[in-house]
């Protein structure tokens, strides 16, 4: 049990040296990932507005043929007015001229509005420039300061990472889910020692009783206040002058 108990502070204090590394850190993963999601929000916007301004001009364009091609239709009509033999000719004609008249007019419209889309598009497009410049400008001076940051830690860490690896191997599963778990709940800290008869980690007084208890390492005690696995301070002691 004292090994068993041994392996789990040990791992802790390696994790606590690699959190102290992370917290070196600071903001900056945090920083890199929000512009990161930014500028590609951006970037999106942009694509958007790209692919909706290239739809409008094809658009257009397609009017513009139809147009011409009605144009043609309709000098074609008007010609065959002159050659009509009879009222229901003549009508009949009179009715087509009006109608290619009718959808020529239709696509002028909607053309004159796509074209003020295609401007409106251009403008916002134009507007997301300069955000994605100061963005991307950001970012690299946020990712080279964190590059600096891990350039200079990266052999420490590797080695704390290593050392890491080895104990794992000796955890318990049970063990190492329980502790992982812990971790994760309570910001890191799953391994405390007592001082002074209280659990360092939530400084809530642990009963005299299980102090003892927790002082014979026969067993693995957890804080009655806050959870967290509690060893003895001799086992810390040990511990910490290995590591």
């Amino acid at each position: 049990m004292v090994e068993r108990l041994t392996t789990l502070y040990e791992l802790q204090l390696i994790d606590n040296m690699l959190d102290e590394l992370e917290e070196l850190r600071g903001d900056l993963p945090i920083a890199v990932n929000n512009l990161t999601s930014q500028i590609q929000a951006i970037k999106d916007q942009v694509k958007s507005k790209e692919d909706e301004k290239k739809e409008s001009i094809d658009k257009r364009n397609a009017n513009d043929e139809d147009a011409s091609r009605l144009k043609a239709n309709l000098k074609k009509f008007k010609s065959q007015l002159y050659q009509v033999r009879n009222n229901k000719e003549y009508d009949a004609l009179t009715k087509e001229i009006d109608h290619t008249e009718e959808h020529i007019t239709k696509l002028e419209a909607e053309n004159v509005a796509l074209e003020e889309l295609i401007e409106k598009l251009k403008v916002e497009t134009s507007d997301l420039t300069p955000q994605l410049d100061h963005l991307s400008g950001e970012l690299k001076e946020k990712e080279a300061e964190l590059k600096q940051i891990i350039k200079a830690n990266e052999r420490e860490e590797a080695k704390l990472l290593d050392k890491r690896e080895k104990i794992i191997a000796k955890v318990k599963k049970p063990d190492y889910n329980t502790y992982m778990r812990i971790r994760k709940a309570l910001n890191g800290k799953a391994v405390v020692t007592i001082s002074r008869g209280a659990c360092t980690g939530c400084h809530n007084v642990v009963p005299s009783q299980r102090q003892i208890e927790i002082k014979q390492n026969k067993k693995i005690y957890s804080c009655e206040s806050c959870g967290r696995i509690l060893i003895s301070p001799e086992i810390a002691e040990n511990v910490q002058t290995k590591i």
